[in-house]
């Protein structure tokens, strides 16, 4: 039997389900930069995703775009308490995170501000077309294992050096 608009059916009239306020909402797609993370609808995808970043650290403004055919050079971003240059990175939930330049073994970084950066290729290509910060959860890295702490972790102004301690 066929979906029809008389039937009310998400997908008939052209809106998918938003899985968070289960409504059919034109807005509502998949969201997540490498996996599904879920079917989300606009205003339900920015209260997780900030929330997300408001617990991850991943509150960096996002870098300016003056579209595809701007070649404009940019400087990396600089940090304003101690002023050292910065990675600036996407998270897989479209929200920016500040991170060092460099790796290191993770038992010199707080299980916090653990990241790893991961490889984002195209739907039909093994090619990279981006890379992605994606916070460590879940299973704790060994203890040399590399990996890239937020720059709030090696920042060396004084309010973050007694963050980083606690």
């Amino acid at each position: 039997m066929a979906a029809t608009e008389e039937t009310g059916h998400p997908e008939a009239t052209g809106r998918r389900l938003c899985l968070h306020c289960r409504r059919p909402r034109p807005t509502a797609r998949e969201r997540g930069r490498i996996n599904l993370m879920a079917v989300l609808c606009d205003a339900c995808w920015n209260a997780y995703a900030n929330e997300l970043a408001e617990e991850e650290g991943a509150t960096a403004p996002p870098r300016p775009y003056g579209g595809p055919e701007n070649v404009t050079w940019h400087e990396p971003p600089v940090c304003g308490d101690c002023g050292a240059t910065m990675a600036h990175y996407p998270t897989n939930y479209d929200r920016w995170v500040h991170l060092a330049l460099r790796d290191l073994p993770a038992k010199d970084v707080p299980p916090r501000h653990r990241w790893r950066l991961e490889t984002v290729t195209g739907p039909d290509s093994p090619a990279g077309v981006a890379v992605v910060a994606v916070r460590i959860r879940g299973i704790e890295p060994l203890p040399g294992e590399l990996v890239r702490p937020a720059h709030r972790a090696v920042c060396l102004s004084p309010d973050a050096v007694r963050e980083a301690e606690q």
